[in-house]
């Protein structure tokens, strides 16, 4: 049904403020009269104009790759002083995730939990689908509930808008070099048609209907999260043994010890380096996500555990908005130790 929704993606000036059924019926009337179907006319900066909510670490670079693009980009940000970057290059601020739907035909979040996935799409005052116009496409780029990616593809397609999951892995770097992985879950058609956008960023991925490119996400995550463990306690372990920590981890990392964590994190950890670029708190939150759909599922993964209680500690320490990478202060703390220090 979603690959069928008629509407000319052509540009035109945002819409003048009107009730919901009017802006449903002006856009009804206006894809009625041009005859064009939403599969015919191809995504491009000439003819789709794009929206994004969520101007941060990673949102900002992301943006920015289709405003470089030529798309015209309208922007929203809770902090709108987050957003000034992209405005600055020719950017529009919106005043509300509904006031930016309202001037694109498709819309991204890229936000930080699953309550604010929920407002930025679903609020009836303020969220974007209730900005959408029919026809438009709203894409959740944020590693969020599988079930709410679900909700929010029910709530598009009764506006005979639709919705399409599609969470990334890289990181800061991923987004700075577009470069990342994307996992799109959704109608495929629809999926298909977010290619030239899609592609600006980095890798995009089909995985299935919607939500499973959130559960793509988090499978990755439980890969990551054990992944990182493994390598801290090698660290320090090193370290311990009296190796030379930097040497050692070029040794691993053309063998079978070797991983995209290691070439991000490794030579950050040892230069105290832990700067964000994914949050502490975000990681706890996709993490508790996965803990919540393996009790479902009734799987237990002790290393997902684990790892989940190891970031945890970060939070209780008060360092939720360091990176990912802060994880060797927990295994330091446990340990009595630091990477920074000679051996004890």
């Amino acid at each position: 049904m979603l690959a069928s929704i008629s509407r000319s993606f052509t540009r035109r000036r945002p819409p003048l403020p009107l009730s919901a059924a009017a802006a449903a019926a002006a856009a009804a009337m206006s894809s009625s009269a041009t005859g064009v179907n939403v599969s015919d006319r191809p995504i491009s900066p000439d003819t789709t104009r794009v929206a994004w909510v969520g101007t941060g670490v990673m949102g900002q670079s992301m943006a920015g790759h289709l405003l470089a693009a030529g798309y015209a980009l309208t922007v929203y940000n809770r902090t709108a002083s987050k957003a000034e970057g992209l405005v600055s290059r020719g950017a529009t601020l919106a005043e509300s995730p509904r006031a930016a739907a309202a001037a694109a035909d498709v819309i991204f979040l890229m936000v930080g939990f699953p309550s604010d996935v929920r407002s930025t799409s679903l609020d009836p005052s303020t969220g974007a689908l209730a900005g959408l116009a029919p026809g438009g496409l709203l894409v959740d780029m944020t590693t969020s509930d599988p079930t709410l990616a679900a909700e929010i593809a029910e709530a598009a397609a009764a506006k005979s808008c639709a919705a399409v999951d599609a969470p990334v892995s890289g990181g800061d770097r991923g987004a700075r070099s577009a470069t990342l992985s994307i996992f799109a879950g959704g109608d495929a058609a629809v999926v298909a048609r977010l290619a030239p956008l899609f592609k600006l960023m980095g890798n995009a991925l089909y995985m299935g209907g919607p939500g499973a490119g959130q559960r793509a996400k988090l499978g990755n995550q439980i890969a990551i999260a054990s992944t990182m463990v493994g390598l801290v306690e090698g660290m320090v372990y090193a370290h311990k043994a009296g190796l030379d920590v930097a040497k050692w981890l070029e040794a691993i990392s053309t063998g079978a010890a070797g991983s995209k964590s290691l070439d991000l994190y490794g030579k950050r950890m040892l230069e105290r380096d832990m700067a964000a670029g994914f949050y502490v708190r975000h990681f706890v939150k996709d993490l508790g996500i996965c803990l919540s759909e393996c009790q479902a599922m009734g799987l237990a993964l002790p290393g997902l555990a684990l790892a989940h209680q190891l970031y945890v500690s970060l939070l209780a320490h008060g360092e939720g908005g360091l990176g990912t990478q802060a994880l060797i202060l927990a295994i330091e703390r446990l340990n009595n130790t630091c990477l920074d220090k000679k051996p004890e």
